[in-house]
């Protein structure tokens, strides 16, 4: 079966299909030619905005190209000429009903940064504040929508034909890509990201996250605080012995772990080139049309994963990968640890020189595809941004080692999320399902209760063993019972508080109190045992 070609879009099928032609990215790493990989970004750059956000995606997908085609994409320079300057004009008034000169007492013609979605102006208010306008590139949504349109259809025909495609879920990866572009060319959700961004790091001082102007915002223009600066990648060797890089860097290296680790939402791209720093040697992070969010759970299961690469324990990295990931029929569990023993090595003492942290993440989830195992797209993300970091470090700080960062701050980390976690809020919901069991357990025992005195009680299992089937129930049978047993010492003690004794404990009727300190202490011995038995049952 063809691919449905639509004549009206045939130039970009063919520059397209070229492409494919052209290159083998989907080869190991040993095969991969670092200046094929180069040429590759290049054609992606010439081929226009779409391709180089795909650029940027693929540059996340260790599991898809090999570590050549990653760098050369994580380099892509998303720079281009800029339009003219009346367009500018015309779309600010078409978006806001104002011209620039009466919103602006002056807007300079020449812009600050010109890229694929927008380029950027410097302009001031009436009150003296400096800002900085992003203002979208002409007929660029007709352009995007052509570009996913023929993008769209060949990631359905492959997935479709291709059984290699089908396993990397080609169409999938197409619909979440195209998603997040949509996504970032509304510009009012960059302007939310960068709000909800600065409320998260306004305790890091040598952090600095422009803030948006909202009567000045809009899908196709966002108006933000403008901040003097230079990328770090143009700091001069001078600048960097007047400023602290080490401490610099590790206040921005806690900041990333607290995004991705507590918040839950970070910015995705932190490579140098979306990172100022300032005059007074701060670092100020622009550019939030990418960013990620992460889940509780796997939250959780990301601070575990790096602590153990920080210290080197292969095997640990091995299973949790499994956990977080989802097996596949064709998943070899022997040669996916092995590889992960391989890749993870000792890192305990590496510098950040070789790139190790976010590398080694991004290997491992090449390694888990190879071997069957998909990773969430949460990992690669986390494996990208510190993959970032690591250079912005080298650049401030070559001596400094991430896996001694991610240890020394692991500890205020978890003491975080536990203070989220024991917020007013996770307590009274809580306390609500304390009660509502407390509630519902005298109707659920009397209801066990009476289909045992019925004859009723059914237990169904797939494989008979007398020995251990009896076990169960005797200890389902001990447990009912000490249930009871509680529950009638606090029901009695709650009754004996109305009588007046003259032993009195704390104030209250002594016998009450013994009551309820018996009813207490069993039911933490009820709950060890269970979870002594519920162990047990694990590891067997």
């Amino acid at each position: 079966m063809a691919l449905p070609i639509k004549p009206r879009l045939l130039k970009r099928y063919r520059d397209i299909g070229l492409l494919l032609v052209r290159y083998r990215p989907l080869v190991t790493d040993d095969e991969a030619d670092p200046a094929e990989a180069q040429r590759f970004a290049a054609d992606l750059e010439r081929l226009g905005p779409t391709f180089i956000k795909l650029g940027q995606l693929l540059s996340t997908r260790a599991d898809l190209l090999p570590a050549p085609y990653l760098d050369a994409l994580s380099r892509l320079q998303d720079q281009v000429e800029p339009f003219d300057f009346a367009e500018v004009e015309r779309t600010f008034q078409a978006e806001l009903g104002v011209r620039l000169s009466k919103a602006f007492v002056e807007v300079d013609p020449v812009p600050v940064a010109a890229a694929s979605l927008a380029q950027v102006h410097k302009a001031s208010l009436r009150d003296g504040r400096l800002v900085a306008i992003k203002v979208q590139r002409p007929d660029l949504h007709r352009r995007v929508a052509e570009d996913l349109e023929v993008l769209g259809d060949i990631a359905e025909f492959a997935d479709a034909h291709s059984d290699a495609a089908h396993r990397l879920q080609m169409r999938a990866m197409f619909d979440e890509f195209k998603r997040n572009l949509v996504r970032e060319l509304d510009f009012r959700n960059e302007g939310r990201n960068l709000v909800a961004l600065g409320a998260n790091l306004e305790d890091f001082e040598r952090l600095i996250v422009p803030q948006p102007l909202e009567d000045f915002t809009t899908a196709r223009v966002l108006t933000l605080e403008f901040v003097k600066g230079r990328k770090i990648t143009q700091v001069g060797p001078l600048a960097r012995l007047e400023m602290d890089g080490a401490d610099l860097t590790d206040e921005l290296f806690r900041a990333y772990l607290k995004q991705i680790l507590v918040d839950g939402f970070f910015h995705a791209d932190p490579h140098p080139g979306n990172l100022l720093m300032t005059p007074d040697h701060r670092l100020a992070l622009i550019d939030l049309g990418m960013v990620a969010q992460v889940s509780p759970r796997t939250q959780e299961n990301l601070l575990q994963l790096l602590m153990a690469l920080a210290e080197g324990r292969s095997d640990e990295v091995a299973r949790l990968g499994v956990v977080i990931g989802e097996r596949t029929d064709y998943f070899d569990e022997a040669a996916y640890r092995r590889r992960v023993a391989d890749l993870v090595g000792d890192t305990r003492e590496a510098s950040l020189r070789n790139l190790e942290v976010g590398r080694i993440i991004l290997q491992v989830s090449r390694v888990s595809s190879a071997t069957g195992l998909q990773l969430p797209p949460e990992l690669t993300l986390l494996g990208k941004a510190l993959l970032h970091l690591d250079q912005v470090a080298a650049i401030l700080a070559p001596d400094f080692n991430p896996n001694e960062a991610i240890r020394r701050h692991a500890p205020e980390l978890i003491q975080q999320r536990l203070g989220r976690e024991f917020s007013p809020g996770s307590l009274f919901s809580s306390a609500i399902e304390v009660r509502d069991f407390v509630q519902q357990m005298p109707g659920r025992v009397n209801r066990i209760l009476d289909a045992v005195a019925d004859n009723e009680l059914e237990i169904k299992v797939h494989a008979v063993d007398e020995t251990r089937l009896m076990s169960g129930l005797h200890k389902i049978a001990n447990r009912i019972t000490m249930g009871l047993v509680l529950s009638a010492l606090i029901v009695g003690a709650a009754l004996l508080m109305r009588v007046e004794t003259p032993i009195r404990i704390l104030g209250y009727p002594a016998l009450a109190i013994v009551c309820f300190a018996l009813a207490f202490g069993g039911g933490l011995l009820l709950l060890w045992a269970i979870v002594r038995d519920e162990r047990k049952a694990g590891r067997s």
